[in-house]
């Protein structure tokens, strides 16, 4: 009973080491190390927004401490991947940094085992097993209610809509504007020429074949102006989106040139440019050849 624990301690390892000689076992020497000087457990890993790495110099392989409250109880994990910002409307203004973790270390670090904000689920293409999971989801427990994506999408993006609207009336009331103004160079331009149309009158030519080469006249020069408004639109919207994706770090497109719009541009701008054509050489078909070399 006078000795101490670590002689106890030694002739009960001694004595073990007897029983493995004696009964043939192979005997390894390990060394013996105290419980407070073992290898912690291995730290966790996490995903961190690329935009926040930057920002705080962060590498991949780095550590850093994650609490909930500034200066509460604090936790080491090891950064292994970088989130790129998706292409998401509704995450463009916001500054938030995100940070990606295991569900069940964000448990731990949060403290909340059985609470969620929200979450998704995926399912088949079929209408059936959408409605099938929106019913159940509904009806697993109060306070939880389901949407589809689709739904939420169009739901956050209803600012955006109207914005795109916007942007489209603006557009054609500058198509309309341009018309006006080609109208009025085709005035001009069929004035000057007023004794060249009435020679070709007198010659025999019908008022419809006039009519036609300066309705032509018009709409190739809308189609010209057309076709340098796409190329002066593309290099605009090259430049917006360049310089907003710098600033917002995002691969969101700001400008987006879209065949439907060149197609509308186009197609308006040509119909708006046979109109003032139109317009213009009727005016001037309407006065007799002869008067027209008096004026």
């Amino acid at each position: 009973m006078g000795e101490d624990r670590d002689s106890q301690l030694s002739r009960a390892l001694l004595l073990f080491g007897a029983l493995l000689v004696a009964s043939g076992a192979p005997l390894r020497l390990v060394e013996a190390q105290r419980l407070d000087t073992l290898p912690p457990r291995a730290v966790r890993t996490i995903a961190i927004d690329e935009r926040l790495a930057v920002d705080a110099g962060i590498r991949l392989g780095a550590r850093v401490t994650l609490a909930t409250t500034p200066g509460g109880a604090a936790d080491t994990a090891r950064v292994v991947a970088l989130v790129r910002r998706r292409a998401d409307p509704s995450e463009v203004a916001r500054g938030d940094y995100q940070i990606r973790l295991h569900l069940d270390y964000l448990q731990r670090l949060t403290g909340a085992g059985d609470r969620v904000d929200r979450f998704a689920l995926a399912t088949r293409d079929e209408p059936a097993a959408v409605d099938s999971a929106l019913r159940a989801v509904n009806a697993a427990a109060f306070g939880f209610r389901a949407h589809r994506s689709r739904d939420i999408a169009v739901e956050t993006s209803t600012t955006f809509a109207v914005v795109s609207r916007f942007h489209r009336a603006i557009g054609v009331i500058t198509i309309v504007a341009s018309a006006i103004f080609l109208l009025c160079i085709m005035l001009l331009k069929i004035d000057e020429r007023r004794r060249d149309v009435a020679a070709l009158r007198l010659m025999g030519i019908s008022a419809r074949t006039v009519m036609r080469s300066v309705m032509l006249e018009a709409a190739f020069i809308a189609t010209l102006g057309s076709v340098l408004g796409v190329g002066i639109g593309a290099a605009a919207s090259a430049i917006v989106n360049w310089h907003y994706r710098g600033v917002y770090r995002t691969p969101l497109a700001f400008s987006l040139v879209t065949p439907g719009v060149v197609t509308l541009a186009v197609v308006l701008s040509v119909l708006l440019g046979l109109a003032a054509g139109l317009a213009a050489s009727s005016r001037l078909l309407r006065v007799p050849p002869l008067a027209l070399f008096g004026r």
